[in-house]
């Protein structure tokens, strides 16, 4: 009697799976890619399914386990036999016409693989769903990680099954990983498409998510303020030990303008991940500005070698990077020997660049970001909140914290963020603040440290910014250490 209610359970189930439509006819994720390479029907006959039904509800238990013809049922000969097993001759007729064939993915395994234990976001191990409410990635893109030896055929059913279209495939030497970056075809969404990928194996998959910069206001140009970093982080005084000559830094943002007066002769390389034309930006060069300034303002490491990577896109404040440019970019750096890059933006937990970071920290490069700006109750903010990575806040002038910045244990360090006075395209020069300029003081701070001491490793310069930093008042997860200080941290720096 078991048998038989099981049976019934699943021929119920059945007959409602094959109401659905056609790429919905799976009841569980137990299904293979449609459409298929090459399909089979095994024993398709009624009197076939009549025959193997009965021996299979004579001799073994009406489960997907039960080896028949010395190989184990798929789940949709199973659904077809348990029918049979319910409704007899007349069974076998209806489960031909209701219940998919077998499909046989030339080159693969025919049956798909065991589902993925998901996390309360419904991620499978290796499938990253986003979190409801979470919207900040491409919206019509995923990325892929397809596993090594997978058949042409099966990505190609894959592909149809998903409508997916092929748009870009990179090789990835610091990871030693190839991704692809597919574009949606069928007018579903990321978050349907990615849960869809739960039933295939040998992928990994995610969002293409967005960073967004680390600032919080517009720039406004202006050429006459002081500049109050100067005299905070004691610069006069530090560059009398160490100017951060030569040190290889990566500045992973907007497209720099390498013919600015105060950036002349400091950049070492370039690279654009967009392969696209475009003008120069007020973010990436105030940034690389607050780094390497050397003519009318004071950078805090003017004497760096800066390694220009434009990943982002964008007019103004409204700039954007993607994961897989940001990847391109970071790669790209690890490659001509960065031994810090700056990243003053912010976004989304990132299972594909989490492990890359990992990676860059392992080959020893010193790793800094913005904590970003959404505020005291925003959720953490990556890439600051990796633990490889150094996240900084922003104070203004008189050591008070910025109300945007985000707080949270991944603030390491402090550093002047509000009314920054920094370089600005087509020689010009303008006033930021946010999180962001912070960053990029602490990259400069960090440059010194490894020109003093070139031995130091990612953990060696965390401890350095963290010890020499000067405590203000507020919260360790508001200011971190305080506020960094660049001769304190020359000093402790000794050979």
């Amino acid at each position: 009697m078991r048998r038989v209610a099981m049976a019934a359970i699943l021929a119920i189930a059945t007959i409602v799976g094959a109401l659905q439509p056609a790429q919905a006819q799976c009841i569980t994720n137990f299904c293979l890619p449609t459409p298929p390479v090459t399909t089979t029907r095994v024993l398709p006959t009624p009197l076939g399914w009549y025959a193997i039904g009965s021996v299979a509800c004579v001799t073994v238990a009406p489960m997907a386990q039960t080896v028949i013809l010395g190989r184990e049922l798929t789940i949709n000969e199973a659904y077809r036999t348990m029918l049979g097993c319910v409704l007899g001759p007349a069974g076998w007729l209806l489960a031909d016409m209701l219940v998919p064939p077998t499909i046989v993915v030339t080159g693969e395994p025919s049956k798909p693989p065991r589902p993925q234990r998901g996390t309360r976001q419904g991620q499978g191990r290796n499938i990253s769903i986003p979190p409801a409410g979470l919207t900040s990635f491409v919206g019509n893109e995923v990325l892929v990680e397809i596993a090594a030896g997978t058949t042409a055929a099966y990505v190609d059913a894959f592909a149809r099954s998903l409508h997916l279209t092929l748009l870009e495939t990179q090789s990835f030497a610091l990871t030693g990983r190839t991704l692809q970056r597919w574009r949606l075809d069928g007018g579903g969404t990321v978050t349907g498409t990615l849960r869809g990928m739960l039933r295939f194996g040998r992928i990994r998959a995610q969002p293409n998510y967005l960073y967004v910069f680390g600032q919080a206001q517009a720039p406004t140009p202006s050429d006459t303020a002081a500049q109050y970093v100067v005299p905070k982080l004691h610069l006069l005084e530090a560059h009398k030990i160490t100017n951060g000559d030569d040190v290889l830094v990566a500045v992973i943002d907007s497209k720099i303008d390498a013919g600015h007066p105060d950036l002349a002769g400091v950049i070492a390389d370039q690279y654009d991940a967009l392969d696209t034309p475009g003008p120069a930006h007020m973010h990436g060069t105030g940034m690389a500005g607050a780094i390497a300034a050397h003519a009318r303002l004071v950078g805090v490491a003017p004497k760096v070698k800066l390694l220009a990577v434009r990943a982002f896109f964008g007019d103004k404040e409204n700039a954007q990077g993607t994961t897989f440019n940001i990847m391109k970019g970071l790669d790209w750096a690890a490659a001509k020997n960065a031994r810090i890059v700056n990243m003053s933006f912010a976004g989304p937990a990132d299972a594909m660049f989490r492990n890359m970071l990992a990676k860059a920290h392992a080959r020893g490069i010193v790793l800094i970001a913005a904590v970003g700006n959404a505020g005291p109750r925003s959720r953490p903010l990556y890439p600051a909140a990796d633990s490889d990575v150094i996240g900084v806040t922003a104070t203004d002038a008189d050591d008070r914290l910025l109300p945007q910045a985000n707080r949270g244990p991944q603030v390491a360090v402090a550093a002047p963020g509000v009314q920054v006075l920094v370089p600005a395209p087509e020689a010009a020069y303008q006033i930021t603040t946010g999180t962001s300029v912070a960053a990029a003081h602490a990259t400069g701070v960090a440059a010194l440290l490894l020109a003093r001491n070139p031995k130091f490793t990612p953990d060696d310069v965390r401890r350095g910014l963290i010890r020499s930093a000067r405590v203000i008042p507020g919260n360790k997860r508001d200011v971190g250490a305080g506020v960094i200080d660049a001769l304190a941290a020359v000093n402790s720096a000794k050979k």
